[in-house]
């Protein structure tokens, strides 16, 4: 296994640079490969055989998905709205009232994209509401509304940050009597952190005729979104939102005692995809990050020490009996990363299983359930194995009988090129009984109750 050491470490970090020592690595320094040189060492930090087939490609996968997430950096607000500017006549200046291209709001709603946060990271998910009131004559076309966000939104970001960012670089370009944008932004929760389920917050910024938080122009603005569920008095104020869960993160991992090649891998990945690693926004990324990934790190599982007082005898479990009692339990949540991109994803995990009536039994409890949920999680996986994993280890203690499914929203889904927003992935291990009795995994699947977590 390529475990990070002196002497098996093929990589150089120098100066915040990826240097590779092997000619396999890549042959000419470009961007994605300093990167995948940067994300061998993280594997290898982590206890991982980089040589391993699910990982191998690995760092490539994750070198053009950050690279492509980042591809703001490299793009110009100002050359998209150019040339996109169109005359439109409004209402004669003899007649009272506003329209077309003199005056009425123009409002794009709704448009999806995701982000990486700057503390750790980590992809967020955000859902914009975009608005201007035109000025001139002129008018903007629609698109490039979505696409000017997309320049900042496709950088390290942090909301306010990126509302500011939209909102001054449409004002510049258009020249409208005014911009206004609200976002809503959603990150993953870090288990152990002080936040409980998905962070969220509600940022807007405003420019012109929406410069002034009170102005009525906002009414106009807020009662288009009366239905998108999104609440005026909720708004964080500049300088308040209590933003990445990072922040207040606490594990048992402590980045002093990681090796420091993993640190400076991650501040060459900051300087390969054009930020200055040095930025004070950016100082405790790094660190961040590692920490994070720490909680992945390659082990064994001890069902010994798990099991604990667990008193089951699984041969009195007969397969033969035609009554059987269903045992269920619901919703036990778990975080993973991601083996193919190093992006976590997280969800639900619903466990049943087969008891014969009129056996003696003490069913399995929930802590037990849930210690085996979250050894699994925590490492680099892929759903699929993962609902595997839990089924086998689960089957024995049960008598064979057993049905795992996983529920998950995977960041890797939306922050890479197919961008497929609020999907999510459900999948199914059934042993024993479960694997042959159609009426008895209907019912299981019947069961379950609505998922509490999003993608």
């Amino acid at each position: 296994m390529g475990h990070l050491g002196q002497k098996s470490l093929n990589y150089v970090l120098e100066n915040g640079v990826s240097v590779c020592c092997d000619e396999e690595c890549f042959e000419k320094d470009t961007i994605p490969a300093s990167i995948q040189c940067a994300v061998q060492v993280l594997l290898m930090g982590l206890g991982e055989d980089i040589n391993r087939e699910g990982i191998i490609k690995t760092p490539h996968r994750v070198a053009k998905a950050l690279h492509e997430g980042t591809i703001g950096y490299g793009l110009s607000a100002k050359e998209i709205v150019e040339g996109a500017l169109f005359p439109e006549a409004g209402v004669e200046g003899t007649k009272v009232g506003h329209a077309g291209g003199v005056g009425g709001l123009v409002m794009v709603r709704d448009l999806d994209f995701y982000s990486y946060c700057e503390s750790c990271m980590l992809p967020f998910y955000l859902k914009c509401h975009v608005g201007y009131v035109p000025s001139g004559q002129r008018v903007l076309g629609l698109s490039k509304l979505s696409r000017v966000t997309n320049v900042f939104a496709k950088r390290l970001q942090e909301p306010q940050r990126l509302a500011d960012e939209v909102c001054s670089a449409l004002h510049q370009g258009v020249q409208p009597q005014g911009v206004a944008i609200v976002l809503h932004c959603t990150h993953i929760n870090f288990p152990h952190s002080n936040h409980k389920g998905l962070v969220e917050t509600l940022v807007s910024s405003g420019s012109g005729v929406f410069q002034n938080k009170d102005a009525d122009m906002w009414a106009d603005f807020f009662g288009l979104l009366k239905f998108r569920g999104v609440d005026k008095e909720k708004l964080h104020a500049k300088g308040t939102s209590s933003w990445c869960p990072s922040l207040s993160y606490k594990d048992s991992s402590k980045v002093e005692e990681v090796n420091p090649l993993m640190i400076t891998a991650v501040s060459s990945i900051l300087k390969s995809l054009g930020e200055d690693p040095s930025r004070k926004e950016l100082v405790g990324t790094p660190g961040r990050f590692v920490k994070w990934l720490m909680n992945f790190q390659c082990g064994d599982i001890d069902m010994k020490k798990l099991n604990g007082d667990l008193v089951v005898n699984s041969a009195e479990v007969s397969l033969g009996e035609k009554e059987k009692e269903i045992y269920l339990e619901m919703n036990l949540p778990f975080w993973s990363q991601c083996e193919h991109h190093l992006l976590p994803f997280h969800g639900v995990v619903h466990v049943g299983y087969f008891v014969s009536k009129g056996v003696e039994f003490q069913p399995i409890g929930k802590s037990l359930l849930q210690s085996i949920v979250h050894f699994f999680g925590f490492k680099l996986q892929v759903q699929e194995r993962l609902t595997k994993q839990i089924a086998e280890t689960v089957s024995p203690l049960v008598g064979g009988n057993v049905i795992v499914v996983v529920e998950a929203g995977h960041t890797c889904m939306i922050s890479r090129g197919i961008e497929k927003f609020g999907s999510n992935t459900a999948t199914i291990a059934a042993l024993g009984l479960f694997a042959t009795d159609l009426a008895a995994r209907t019912s299981f699947l019947q069961s379950i109750p609505r998922a509490t977590y999003i993608s």
